[in-house]
């Protein structure tokens, strides 16, 4: 019968579950982690610094920015009257010049406009104009040439309406202008005999606040620009600035233009000029920006220096700190591998210290305790052997005791005679048995000669040995067909040999106390790496209560001969050839031992190690099917 799938699955689960726990968890150093949370803290620290520091500088240099663009207004306002006042003196020394006053009184358009140019030159000024005591302009001269523009004799006759306006917009022209009355005789007491209007472009007045001051100022009327300091660039992005109507000289706003970024406030002059005028101061962020720059590049540099110092201390310090625990580590661990003398650390900070101290407190306390579990378990288990062992040699003995009296009687025949020297025989062969199994159990991995052999051949020689032990008179042992011809595997022969005789022998025990006829199947498997032999029984099943302890020495149940040795036997002599033997299944009518043999010795990577004093630190059949 092959073996249930389910309890191989669970059995390599079982395995792999156990291999996985014995790996160790990788982890970091901890230098490592000390380098890792200081790197973490310098670089979270000079973050904040930057993002606080810039913070700072930024709203102070917008602070102070806002502050220079309401002085530069104040400033543009105090110019603008100075020149007003200043346009206001020469129109009235024009006024009072006794040659403009006669050439008013002349009348005609063509000497008034021919006399005119004389007074221009006279003046300095960019416009001048004179006009009629009705307000028409007789005489215009500009600096541009355009004096025959509609638009400008338009927007004199607004100023003429309107003499406390003091800017005329003419186009991208913006002029500061001064209007004068001309009066035959007094101001007071004579008749009126025209206008004198004097103007000076503003581009003078723009270029006398952005020079020293370094704001860029602007001039826009009904959305464009009549006058600037701006690139031409610029310019142009500057119109078509939404928010710049937003920015007042209480409360400035940051703008863009190109690549640049500026803080810009407005004033409204539009109540003095002809048209609706603003004036836009800008101030540049970038030398702010470039100090911005410096201190981050100082704060930053202040950084790396306390990263690289604070690495060279950190890795310092951890050094000292952890090369006693990586030396006490390994003491652990080569105390996990038995090696109890490797040296503990004596060095490092206190609690290390105290740590090495419990530790070899610890191993200490450990070594004696296993002396003591090593010396109880040694007395048990000669307690246990000597409980097994007594009785049945005694059994034997007792044969051979009484078959030697009735020897002596010479009233025997000679079939009883050899009946009785049978009887003898099988004492003595029983007790040979006996004496070789405990030798074996005391030995086992000592003295293992492997060499090429079949398996097949082993099995067959140890059923024939089995078909001819009187345990198993009655039972029909069978041997199945294996699933392949090759079966060669470095074996011991003898040790496998009486292995496998101790498994069937076993199951021929169990067999007979089933009551039907008793049988036992023997199946071999060849696979890659491992033979696989299932020994078949249709006995009882083995009793719930000593499964878990069923490979411990000494342990048997229902048998009266035998000292416990058989499967524990087997089982070891599997282990050494780099197997195991385990309780596939059990219950009435059927229960299925499989010893599971290498065909090659394992790597010394990875022994499987087994105490043949103490097989159960190793329980193979903990997942048996019942």
């Amino acid at each position: 019968m092959s073996p249930d799938p389910q309890v191989d699955s669970n059995r390599s689960e079982g395995h792999a579950r156990a291999s996985n726990s014995g790996l160790p968890k990788r982890g970091l150093r901890t230098y490592v982690l000390l380098l890792l949370a200081m790197t973490l803290v310098i670089v979270i620290v000079t973050s904040l610094c930057l993002l606080l520091i810039r913070h700072r500088l930024r709203s102070q240099i917008t602070g102070d920015l806002s502050q220079d663009l309401r002085h530069s207004i104040v400033a543009f306002q105090d110019l603008e009257a100075e020149r007003l006042r200043a346009l206001d003196r020469e129109n009235a020394l024009l006024a009072a010049l006794p040659t403009l006053k006669a050439l008013m009184t002349s009348g005609d358009d063509l000497t008034i406009q021919d006399g005119a140019a004389e007074f221009w030159q006279i003046s300095g000024a960019d416009l001048f104009a004179l006009a009629d005591p009705g307000g028409r302009v007789v005489a215009l001269y500009a600096r541009t040439g355009k004096v025959d523009s509609p638009g400008l004799r338009i927007e004199l006759d607004k100023l003429l309406a309107a003499p406390n306006k003091h800017y005329l917009i003419e186009g991208e022209s913006l002029y500061a202008c001064s209007l004068r009355p001309l009066y035959f005789g007094s101001d007071e007491e004579g008749s009126l005999l025209g206008y004198v209007i004097s103007g000076v472009s503003i581009e003078r007045t723009v270029r006398e606040i952005s020079q020293p001051t370094g704001v860029e100022a602007t001039f826009l009327s009904s959305g464009k620009i009549v006058a600037s300091t701006l690139p031409l660039s610029m310019q142009s992005e500057l119109t078509v600035q939404p928010s710049l109507a937003l920015g007042t000289p209480q409360s400035p706003i940051a703008v863009q233009l190109g690549n640049a970024r500026f803080l810009a406030a407005t004033e409204d002059l539009s109540t003095t000029a002809t048209a609706p005028l603003q004036l836009a101061l800008l101030r540049s962020f970038e030398s702010a920006e470039q100090s911005i720059n410096r201190i981050d590049r100082v704060v930053l540099s202040a950084g790396l220096i306390a990263l690289l110092c604070g690495t060279f201390l950190m890795i310092t310090l951890s050094r000292v700190v952890t090369r006693p625990l990586e030396e006490l580590s390994r003491g652990v661990r080569a105390f996990g591998k038995g090696d109890v003398a490797h040296r503990l650390p004596l060095n490092g900070t206190r609690e290390v210290q105290e740590l090495s101290t419990a530790f070899a407190s610890m191993r200490e306390q450990i070594q004696q305790a296993n002396r003591e579990l090593v010396e109880s378990e040694r007395l048990a288990t000669i307690g246990r052997m000597a409980s097994s062992v007594s009785h049945d040699f005694r059994h034997y003995l007792a044969t051979i005791y009484a078959n030697s009296e009735f020897l002596a009687s010479d009233r025997l025949s000679l079939r009883e005679r050899a009946e009785i020297l049978a009887d003898v025989r099988a004492a003595v062969l029983g007790s040979t048995e006996m004496i070789e199994s405990l030798l074996i159990f005391s030995r086992t991995g000592a003295s293992f000669k492997r060499s090429p052999q079949t398996m097949a051949s082993v099995v067959e020689r140890a059923v024939t040995l089995v078909r001819a032990h009187p345990d198993a008179a009655g039972v029909r042992v069978e041997l199945r067909p294996c699933n392949s011809a090759n079966t060669a595997a470095l074996l011991d022969d003898k040790q496998m040999e009486r292995a496998l005789f101790n498994l069937l022998l076993n199951a021929c025990q169990s067999a007979r106390a089933a009551g039907a006829e008793p049988v036992v199947d023997v199946e071999l498997e060849a696979q890659e790496h491992f033979l696989l032999i299932r020994v078949i029984d249709n006995g009882p099943g083995v009793p719930e209560k000593i499964r878990r302890s069923l490979f411990q020495p000494f342990v048997s149940e229902g048998k009266q001969k035998g000292t416990g040795l058989g499967l524990t036997l087997a089982h070891c002599i599997a282990v050494e050839h780099g197997g195991e033997v385990v309780l596939l299944n059990s219950r009435p009518g059927e229960t299925i031992f499989q010893m599971k043999v290498a065909r090659a010795p394992e790597d010394e990577e990875h022994p499987l190690i087994v105490s043949p004093a103490a097989p159960d630190q190793v329980i193979p059949n903990e997942n048996v099917r019942i």
